[in-house]
């Protein structure tokens, strides 16, 4: 392959529309899901007040990814991202497994969200097929991302700002209850809900453990604003910005408004009453609680799904760059949309929606943990990723990095470590060990393919020209 061609093969024509507002609510969407507020409710029951726990930690594990993603995406911003990291500082079958892994993790993951919405919405529409509304959901994103890259911007935007907006009121309006005895006749709840009905620990240490894969299948999609990199303006400011801010988020979002609901009732009781923030909602007297938490979740899942098209689209565009995909899918529209990427992952998405139609809540509960199983190999591709990065520059300019990774190698370790903890209380329950094997014989079916269709002698594009478009300052 001459040089021409390798660079005509790798050379990305995507359009840098992502402003840092675009950004810093991608970042937001992705750390807020559909899991915060419905799935919240069994992993509290589960867990009691010590749920906030498995939070904490799995936020400082997930912080860590994000830090080292950045790490090397803030040096070779392309919208690959992690694939194409791998594919160069690990192995060609590194970014060949990270690519299409994680394009599969979000095929699947838009399964769930896509029959979500189509769940939520017959809540008003009963006698509307589930599969009509699923079918317009996809349409809706799909259409949104098939317009321009800023298009999927202001629609992730507006989908963020519903989200934070209702988590917001919900803290501020809780701390009124608990301090105040706001729609409590003016007598403060107080805090003693968190220690009264068997402790912050209810159910011991081990049922901190058995909330671990919910709790890192609720951060499913934070990694997603490095796909961004290829498309972000100013990627250096917007995205180190964005992952920066992850951490506090995650503890305001996540942590703060489980605090203020497991304090507002017993823990023991909210399982059993449906989404805790329609409690919360319904106590401050507004009747109609459970339309608007309805409207906050349908838009939760769309933004899941919106994330979802987008990135398997970016993620299946530059895996036909490096030549592990057929170069087909490398095609781009006017507006520098990666269109054909895009309508084959819709696809596959359409297949799911049909199947979730026909399959028991029990197997729904099975997709997810797949997803979150796949996603977790995509995490810790990012950790060694950034380890291999860090040994090939030379110690005396590695203080020269924009954006080191804190502690590395040891915040390293620490995140491998919470994976492996997280994977094996996983096998104590029949449905997650479930994902666990359909991760574990997906993975073994990538790398056969990998061998048997001889991608792994095909000429190997030089990814050197990824660096050459990160420091050339007309693509930042």
């Amino acid at each position: 392959m001459s040089d021409q061609d390798t660079t005509k093969v790798v050379h990305e024509e995507l359009n840098r529309g992502l402003q840092e507002r675009h950004i810093q609510l991608i970042a937001l969407g992705g750390a807020i899901g559909v899991g915060l507020f419905l799935g919240s409710a069994s992993a509290i029951e589960k867990a009691g007040p010590a749920v906030v726990v498995a939070y904490m930690v799995a936020g400082i594990a997930i912080f860590f990814v994000m830090r080292a993603m950045g790490e090397i995406t803030i040096e070779y911003p392309v919208s690959g991202s992690f694939s194409a990291h791998a594919y160069q500082f690990l192995s060609p079958l590194a970014g060949y497994v990270s690519g299409w892994n994680y394009w599969y993790v979000w095929v699947v993951t838009c399964m769930a969200e896509i029959t979500a919405v189509g769940v939520y919405v017959h809540l008003w529409l009963p006698d509307l097929p589930q599969w009509i509304t699923c079918l317009i959901a996809l349409a809706l994103m799909t259409c949104a991302n098939m317009i321009s890259v800023k298009a999927y911007g202001e629609f992730e935007f507006w989908f963020a700002l519903i989200k934070i907006v209702t988590i917001v009121f919900l803290i501020i309006s809780g701390c009124g209850m608990i301090f105040f005895g706001l729609g409590n006749n003016g007598v403060a709840i107080g805090l003693s809900n968190l220690t009264a009905h068997g402790g912050f620990f209810p159910n011991g240490i081990s049922g901190v453990f058995s909330t671990l894969l919910m709790v890192l299948f609720a951060y499913v999609g934070i990694e997603v604003i490095g796909v961004t990199a290829g498309e972000a303006h100013n990627p250096e400011k917007t995205l180190s910005a964005a992952i920066d801010k992850v951490l506090y988020r995650i503890l305001l979002f996540y942590i703060l408004a489980l605090l203020v609901i497991m304090s507002l009732y017993p823990w023991d009781q909210i399982g059993h009453r449906g989404s805790p923030f329609v409690m919360v909602f319904e106590e401050l007297g507004i009747g109609s609680a459970a339309h608007i938490i309805n409207f906050v979740v349908i838009t939760a899942a769309l933004s899941s799904c919106n994330s979802g098209v987008y990135s398997t689209g970016r993620m299946l565009y530059n895996l036909s760059l490096l030549g592990t995909a057929p170069k087909y899918f490398s095609a781009v529209s006017a507006n520098k949309v990666p269109y054909r990427a895009i309508i084959i992952s819709v696809m596959f998405m359409l297949i799911g929606v049909a199947l979730n139609y026909f399959l028991p809540a029990a197997v729904f509960e099975i997709v997810t943990s797949v997803s979150a199983f796949a996603c977790m190999v995509t995490w810790i591709m990012i950790l060694f990723c950034q380890m291999s990065y860090r040994k090939s520059i030379p110690v005396d300019q590695r203080d020269k990095i924009r954006y080191k990774m804190p502690f590395s190698p040891y915040s390293n370790y620490f995140t491998i470590l919470f994976f492996a903890v997280v994977l094996v209380s996983a096998l104590f329950s029949a449905n997650t060990r479930i994902g666990i094997i359909a991760t574990g014989i997906w993975l073994i079916a990538l790398i056969a393919v990998y061998y048997i269709a001889g991608i792994n002698k095909r000429d190997r594009v030089e990814l050197a020209h990824y660096e050459g478009d990160a420091t050339d300052p007309s693509n930042r």
